[in-house]
């Protein structure tokens, strides 16, 4: 294994924006599957406030590499979008962005992929709804030439193999360690008997999976817990609301919730707040919304987790780019993850 370190460093002239880029590993392999040796590496891309501007970058190449996201209502894919918007522009591709109506659109997605073959795009960039049933469409994606590279929610590798769906690389973050220490910051202020609960994404998704192993394992290592439910609000801060009232009716006692994202961990947030009685139960989340930010900061929520979007969305757009000229990509790269809590979140 071959490995290349690239740094790339644009420093802050006269008030403009730093871009910093650090410690990018291209790892040669002989041939690429779903998944395969795994990158860590740890990236920041800031932003600034800059506006989305339409659907497409200024057309500078002739190579089309079109994002493909789940929803634009939760605010983590708005994220990925920026950095994959910054890399175009950095890179010189003409970027198309599309996306579901909400994170369970599978059925749209798919339709949008459809489309991209129709339109001859060069690559598509995929945070897939579905672990599953997005591989038959974008098998026939790889067969008319069109490179694939997954990012967020890792494809099925048994499903991809048995379907030929081959050389794609994945771009994420160990969704089941960022679970664990989301999980195990609210499990170690337990000290008495307590019930609790899991709220888990799509069930058909790897990374709603994931992280319900990583809570499940975090909760397991304290003998004051009981765990009495794991049920699924499919992302969505209106399902949760109503799945964490329904709990209270199984489980009036529930002390603690791990929410498989911020959306559902700010749904059970607003029912507790309607609930009288129930100012002392523990939230744990995961993406780092701003929401969830200033709900830590107010004693609402107890902790989220970093995992860095917008270095999903521009590594997408960059390793797609790098196919496209032939060059070789890690198979698997995991972008480094961070707790953020009260005692670490910034004012």
């Amino acid at each position: 294994m071959l490995v290349n370190i690239i740094q790339i460093i644009a420093e802050r002239v006269l008030g403009m924006r730093i871009v910093s880029l650090l410690l990018l590993a291209l790892v040669t392999f002989g041939t690429i599957g779903c998944s395969g040796g795994k990158e860590s590496t740890s990236v920041i891309i800031d932003n600034g406030t800059e506006n989305r501007q339409g659907t497409q970058s200024q057309n500078t190449s002739n190579k089309n590499v079109a994002l493909v996201m789940k929803t634009l209502t939760n605010p983590f894919f708005i994220e990925m979008e920026k950095g994959a918007r910054l890399a175009a522009k950095e890179m010189g591709v003409n970027l198309i962005v599309k996306t579901g109506a909400e994170e369970t659109s599978v059925a749209q997605q798919i339709a949008i992929i459809e489309e991209l073959i129709d339109d001859k795009v060069d690559a598509i960039v995929i945070a897939p709804a579905s672990s599953t049933e997005l591989i038959p469409v974008l098998k026939k994606a790889q067969d008319a030439n069109i490179s694939i590279v997954n990012i967020d929610n890792q494809l099925d590798t048994e499903v991809c193999r048995k379907m030929g769906l081959v050389n794609v690389p994945f771009i994420s973050v160990n969704n089941e360690q960022g679970a664990y220490l989301s999980a195990r910051y609210i499990s170690q202020k337990i000290t008495t008997p307590t019930e609790v609960a899991i709220l888990e994404g799509m069930t058909s998704a790897g990374n709603s999976q994931e992280r319900k192993n990583g809570a499940l394992r975090a909760f397991k290592e304290n003998p004051n817990i009981r765990l009495v439910a794991v049920e699924t609000a499919n992302w969505k801060i209106d399902e949760a609301y109503a799945v964490t009232g329904a709990l209270y009716k199984r489980f009036p006692n529930i002390g603690a919730f791990f929410c498989g994202n911020d959306m559902m961990a700010l749904g059970t947030i607003k029912y507790l707040g309607e609930s009288s009685g129930r100012k002392q139960v523990l939230v744990a989340g995961y993406d780092a919304l701003d929401e969830a930010k200033e709900a830590i900061k107010q004693g609402k929520q107890a902790v989220t987790v970093e995992q860095q979007a917008d270095v999903q969305g521009y590594l997408g757009v960059k390793y797609a780019l790098q196919i496209l000229k032939g060059e070789q990509v890690p198979p698997e790269t995991l972008v480094d993850v961070k707790i953020i809590a009260s005692e670490n979140i910034k004012e």
